[in-house]
């Protein structure tokens, strides 16, 4: 196959400074996103083999404000690791700057840049394991009894947590407004639903015809040498970017079958998938997998989604049949919208009312599935209230 035909570049005899210089817009920046502060860590850190594609999996479920979104159970699924080696490397990710990334809730997040900032073992340290919530409601003389303190060291703890970054993803939010341009169409026609690459936001790759053509001249060894490398490392470039589309494509098109139900029906009909499934359906690794769809969109009849989204663990349900985990998440989601603020659900009667509806899952399952939600406990609604 040539890439020189297929790649869109003119084989006339004039050539125009101006259209083979880089533009002025392409040469402009923007600052880095969160993510790609902790890749650019990682790739410093001493990761390898499957502690960097299991770390890969960590930091692309760490949303915009520096939190966990996943579990150490869902990863550990996902990547077909054990809970152990997962757990070892969030350890590790959570050393990362900034102070506080990668945690899984307020309280750990908090402990983390304690520790960092070399805090663990005092009073702030024993506020946030064991106080966290008398500090809430400002029970300083109740803390200080119990800690066996005085008030005035409460207050000073008090002050230094305040201080602390409950959010420590967002100096890298963006200032302005991120549009999403979707990598993947699907569309219903009849009965069908077809898959389509979105191509207008990838550049037309060519190579330069100054020098392609420079290839037949007369040249002396040495540049021809040094042209014929770059040409090859051109062409190597164009082949990988289509190869990396034509993966995009599949993993797009068995998404789909794997999830028909959610594109005919919503949310409540997402399916358990996890990356396995779609690679052994396309003959591909899991790593690249999980590669291929980070930061990538589609744009669906249900709404716009990131490809990662449809990837789900696996919750058992009566009848022995299974939901995804993100379905479960929704529920909740929707019966803590739905509830009498004066009186708010408490996870124990959450986890009834899913049963009820044969979704049965621990009480301590729902609490960390609503704090994933980033929603408060029944008690702080009730004080938003």
């Amino acid at each position: 196959e040539s890439y020189l035909d297929g790649y869109n570049y003119s084989s006339g005899e004039q050539y125009n400074d101006d259209e083979d210089r880089p533009s002025f817009e392409n040469l402009l920046t923007k600052k880095g996103t969160l993510v790609d502060h902790l890749m650019w860590q990682l790739n410093l850190s001493r990761f390898e083999g499957t502690e960097l594609e299991v770390s890969v999996e960590i930091i692309g479920n760490i949303d915009d404000d520096g939190y966990l979104r996943s579990t150490v159970e869902d990863l550990a699924r996902t990547t077909g690791t054990s809970e152990e080696f997962v757990e070892g490397l969030l350890r590790r990710v959570q050393d990362f700057d900034p102070p506080g990334v990668a945690a899984r809730n307020l309280q750990e997040c908090l402990l983390i840049q304690v520790q960092q900032f070399g805090m663990q073992g005092g009073v702030v340290d024993s506020i946030l394991r064991h106080h966290l919530k008398d500090l809430e409601a400002r029970r300083y003389k109740q803390i200080a009894r119990a800690l066996g303190v005085g008030i005035q060291d409460i207050l000073t703890a008090a002050k230094i947590i305040a201080g602390l970054d409950p959010k420590p993803g967002h100096i890298f939010a963006q200032d302005e407004i991120q549009y999403i341009s979707p990598d993947i169409f699907v569309y219903k026609v009849g009965d069908d639903y077809v898959v389509t690459l979105n191509d207008e936001g990838m550049p037309m790759l060519r190579i330069n015809p100054y020098y392609a053509d420079a290839r037949i001249k007369e040249l002396d060894s040495g540049t021809e040498e040094y042209v014929s490398d770059k040409m090859r490392s051109a062409l190597w470039l164009i082949k990988s970017i289509q190869q990396r589309q034509r993966t995009i494509f599949r993993a797009a098109k068995s998404i789909v079958k794997f999830q028909r139900e959610f594109f005919e029906r919503g949310i409540e009909c997402l399916r358990p998938l996890v990356l396995r499934d779609v690679a052994e359906d396309i003959g591909m690794h899991e790593s690249t997998i999980s590669r291929v769809t980070t930061n990538k969109y589609m744009h669906t009849p249900q709404g716009i989604f990131e490809m990662k989204y449809f990837f789900n663990s696996a919750i058992s349900i009566t009848g022995g049949d299974f939901i995804a985990s993100e379905s479960v998440k929704r529920k909740i989601k929707e019966l803590i919208e739905a509830e009498d603020p004066r009186k708010p659900l408490s996870d124990q009667t959450l986890a009834e009312m899913l049963a009820s509806g044969n979704i049965n899952i621990a009480r301590r399952t729902v609490t960390k599935y609503r704090e994933m939600l980033r929603l408060g406990s029944s008690s702080e609604r009730k004080r938003m209230f």
